[in-house]
C-alpha cells in the first residue's frame, strides 16, 4: 500500500494482481490547491472576520472572490472525493431541510421582508458550508482547515486584546469586531480543541510551540471576555477531552489541560471570579429576576414556538416578536419603551423562529454531525489511517461541537458561520471515512 496521508511525497499504488484492493486516491496527503485555498479564505473571513480586523483587505473583496472562484472550481472537479454525491449523509439532509423549512416560514413571518432577506443570507451560509465539506479530499485537508480556524481565532484574539483595553472600572471586553464578548468567548472555546490537537501532534516542534502559545492567548481572551456561558462551555470541553478523547494518552491530555487551566485561572481577576460565582448564586443574577433576563426571555420564546408551532415567527424575527407580540410590547400603548431583544439561546431562537420542526431539524443536525464524527473516529482507528492523527482529528471536532452546544445555549447563534463551519468540517471528515469504508 502507499504511504499514510501525513507522509511527505505519499503516492497511490495501483494493484498488480487481479482482485487486489485499489486504494482511494485521496489517501495521499496531497497538497494545497486553489479550491482548498478558497475554502481557507472563507473560514478566515466568515469565522475570523479577518477583513474587519484589517480593513484594507476589504478592498480586495476576499469573501466574494473566494466564493465565486470556489464554486466554479468545485463544479469543474466533480470526480473522486470531491463528487457532490459523496456529501449525502443524515447531517446534510438536516442542513438542507433547515434551509427548506426557513423558506416555508417566510410567508407567515411577522416581518416577511426581514425573513426573506435572512433566508437568502442563510442560503449562502448553507451553500458555502457544503462547498467547504465538498472541497476536502482527505483527513489532511480537514486538518489544514482546522489549522486556519485556529490561527484566525488566535489572530482575532490578539487584535482584540491589543485594541480593546480593560481596567478596574471596565474589567471585561465589551464592543468588539462583529462578535460581542459572549460570542467571542464561544468562538475561543470552539478553537481551543484545535490548539490542543496541534500542540500534541506529531508535527514540527515550531508548529507545536506556536500552537501552545496560541492556546495561552486564547485563554487570556476567554478570561477578558468575562462570559459565564463561555466559562461553562470551557468546562464542558475540558471534561469531554479528559473523558472522551481517547486517541490522546491520558497523561498528555491531563498535562495539556492543566497548563490551559493554569493560564486561564492565573490571569483571572477578582471581578471575573465574582461574575462566575453568580452561576451558583442565582439570587444575585438579573437573568433570573428581570423581565429582560434570559430566563424570562426564554419563556417568552417558548411561547412564540407553541403559539406558532409549525413555522414559527420567521427567520430572524425573534426580536420582532419581542417588540410586537410579547407581553412587554403592550407597554408601547402606554408610551413606554419596549426592548426588541435577542433570544440569548440558540435552541429557543431556532424553535421560536422556525417552529417545532425547525428545532427538531436543528437538533438532528448537531446530533448527526456528532454521530458522523464518532463513526469516523472508529473507522480511522482501524482503517487505512490507523496509527495516524485522523481519528484524533475527528474527536477534536467533536470537542469543538460540545463547546458550541454549551456556549450556544446562552447565545443567539442559530445561523452563525462558526457553527456551520464546524458542521461542514464534520460532514467532510465523515465523507472521507465513509468512502474509505466502501473501498
Amino acid at each position: 500500500m502507499g504511504e499514510r496521508w501525513g507522509s511527505p511525497g505519499a503516492v497511490a499504488e495501483w494493484p498488480t494482481t487481479p482482485g487486489s484492493r485499489v486504494p482511494l486516491p485521496h489517501r495521499s496527503g496531497g497538497s494545497w490547491d486553489l479550491l482548498l485555498v478558497c475554502a481557507a479564505v472563507y473560514v478566515a473571513t466568515a469565522v475570523g472576520r479577518i477583513h474587519e480586523l484589517f480593513p484594507i483587505l476589504g478592498y480586495f473583496k476576499p469573501a466574494l472572490i473566494a466564493t465565486a472562484l470556489g464554486l466554479g472550481l468545485y463544479a469543474l472537479q466533480q470526480r473522486g472525493p470531491r463528487n457532490v454525491r459523496r456529501l449525502r449523509s443524515p447531517a446534510t439532509t438536516c442542513l438542507l431541510g433547515l434551509l427548506l423549512w426557513g423558506a416555508l416560514s417566510v410567508p407567515g413571518a411577522l416581518n416577511q421582508g426581514l425573513a426573506f432577506q435572512s433566508w437568502t443570507y442563510y442560503g449562502q451560509t448553507v451553500l458555502l458550508a457544503l462547498l467547504l465539506a465538498g472541497s476536502v479530499r482527505n483527513p489532511r485537508d480537514v486538518e489544514r482547515l482546522t489549522l486556519v480556524y485556529f490561527v484566525v481565532t488566535v489572530v482575532y484574539t490578539a487584535v482584540v486584546l491589543s485594541r480593546f483595553q480593560v481596567d478596574a472600572d471596565n474589567w471585561r471586553l465589551s464592543r468588539l469586531y462583529y462578535y460581542d464578548a459572549n460570542d467571542f468567548a464561544t468562538l475561543i472555546v470552539t478553537a481551543m480543541p484545535f490548539g490542543l490537537y496541534f500542540t500534541l501532534s506529531r508535527r514540527r516542534v515550531s508548529l507545536r510551540l506556536l500552537a501552545l502559545a496560541g492556546l495561552g492567548l486564547l485563554a487570556v481572551g476567554l478570561i477578558r471576555s468575562g462570559s459565564r456561558g463561555g466559562f461553562l462551555a470551557f468546562l464542558a470541553v475540558v471534561t469531554f477531552v479528559l473523558l472522551r478523547v481517547t486517541t490522546i494518552p491520558a497523561r498528555a491530555r491531563l498535562a495539556g489541560l492543566v497548563l490551559i487551566v493554569a493560564i486561564t485561572f492565573g490571569t483571572a481577576s477578582d471581578q471575573y471570579w465574582a461574575q462566575m460565582q453568580t452561576i451558583i448564586s442565582p439570587k444575585r443574577d438579573y437573568n433570573l429576576t428581570s423581565e429582560e433576563g434570559r430566563v424570562q426571555i426564554w419563556e417568552r420564546g417558548i411561547g412564540y414556538m407553541t403559539g406558532n408551532p409549525v413555522f414559527g415567527v420567521g427567520l430572524r424575527n425573534f426580536q420582532v416578536a419581542e417588540g410586537t407580540i410579547s407581553i412587554q410590547a403592550r407597554r408601547a400603548e402606554r408610551g413606554l419603551g419596549v426592548r426588541w431583544g435577542a433570544a440569548h439561546n440558540t435552541f429557543v431562537q431556532i424553535g421560536a423562529e422556525l417552529g417545532v420542526p425547525g428545532l427538531l431539524l436543528f437538533l438532528a443536525l448537531l446530533a448527526n454531525t456528532f454521530a458522523g464524527l464518532a463513526r469516523a473516529a472508529r473507522r480511522f482507528r482501524v482503517g487505512e489511517h490507523a496509527g495516524s492523527d485522523a481519528s484524533r482529528l475527528a474527536q477534536t471536532l467533536m470537542a469543538s461541537l460540545v463547546g458550541f452546544a454549551v456556549g450556544g445555549f446562552f447565545l443567539s447563534l442559530a445561523y452563525a458561520d462558526l457553527l456551520y463551519t464546524l458542521v461542514a468540517l464534520g460532514i467532510g471528515l465523515d465523507k472521507i471515512a465513509r468512502a474509505e469504508g466502501k473501498a
